[in-house]
């Protein structure tokens, strides 16, 4: 099989699998940090094929949507490129990136490193910042029930991993708990030049909420 026909299999597959899935983890999720991926892609040397397969996949089944368990997206991934008969050395490289892409409370080190999951990890935090990361954080955090803000509840910015998986907070708080703390976590220097942008409006999007909620605008 081409790549190209692998990666049109391989898009149907994800499409189908995410049909019903939250707002900020369907198949428009995968689109956009695809494109982000390939863009950066563009300006680093790297294994093209790769990268798509590892943005395509690397939300098949997102822990938090499956009790906890962080081996069903890998294993989900490596049953569908096994049954494309690709080759086991890039089985294994989307599989490394799918199981150390996440951000996990920001103290998780990775067990596994190469451009690839360089590119696909930033273009992933793209879409986690900015206009696009501002309307998932309050759409995730409508799926949960939870609270806009409440100024009593002070962000905690240093969570293990176990801590961060369980946080219930308000969602302005995961702005300080994750999305401001993103740009400089990029690895590549195009996906730190988007992510510049993208910070800068959710900062000018808070002074505004602030504004809001005080009653001075």
């Amino acid at each position: 099989m081409s790549d190209s026909a692998l990666i049109i299999k391989t898009i149907a597959f994800v499409k189908e699998k995410l049909n019903d899935a939250e707002g900020g983890h369907d198949w428009f999720h995968i689109e956009r940090v695809y494109k982000n991926a390939i863009l950066i892609a563009k300006e680093t040397e790297c294994d093209l094929t790769i990268v798509q397969l590892g943005a395509l996949l690397h939300d098949i089944a997102d822990s938090k949507f499956h009790n906890g368990d962080e081996t069903i997206g890998p294993k989900t991934a490596r049953a569908f490129l096994e049954a494309q008969n690709v080759s086991e050395d890039i089985i294994a490289h989307v599989v490394n990136i799918i199981e150390n892409i996440s951000y996990k409370g920001g103290n998780f080190e990775r067990k596994f490193s190469s451009v690839e999951l360089d590119v696909v990890q930033d273009a992933d935090r793209l879409d986690a910042i900015g206009a696009i990361g501002v309307a998932r954080a309050f759409n995730y955090g409508g799926f949960k029930n939870r609270a806009l803000y409440n100024p009593e509840i002070a962000p905690i910015t240093n969570m293990t991993k176990e801590e961060y998986k369980k946080n219930n907070a308000p969602t302005i708080n995961h702005f300080y708990e994750k999305l401001l703390l993103l740009k400089d976590k990029m690895n590549t220097e195009k996906g730190k030049e988007i992510a510049a942008e993208r910070h800068r409006f959710m900062e000018s999007f808070l002074a505004q909420f602030y504004a809001e909620w005080e009653g001075v605008k």
